[in-house]
């Protein structure tokens, strides 16, 4: 095998834990996001399990985070969270799940 072809697949190897990790860090910040709504809800924890995993299936939506924002703002609604608290909110948990893979 060529150098140039082993740099290849070691750069293949990388994308592919790169995006791995990325999926993991979203799932965990969509966990977070969804114990945080459930509290603000006053969701009990059996409530709070189904509306974590309905979190975590709303990012299945579209690429990007705008597909759970939406869930989360619509869910919120009520209950007078800004736009920019909700974001704020995303970008802190975000901060935490990546942590958490570290």
């Amino acid at each position: 095998m060529s150098t140039f072809e082993e740099r290849e697949k070691s750069f293949e190897k990388k994308f592919v834990h790169d995006e791995e990790l990325q999926f993991k860090v979203s799932a965990r910040r969509n966990k977070y996001l969804g114990q945080w709504v459930s509290q603000i809800l006053g969701k009990d924890s059996d409530q709070e399990k189904e509306y974590i995993e309905a979190v975590i299936k709303a990012d299945f939506a579209e690429a990007g985070d705008d597909d759970v924002f939406r869930k989360v703002k619509e869910d919120l609604k009520d209950h007078n969270i800004l736009d920019e608290d909700i974001r704020k909110k995303m970008d802190e948990l975000n901060e935490k799940a990546k942590s958490d893979f570290k």
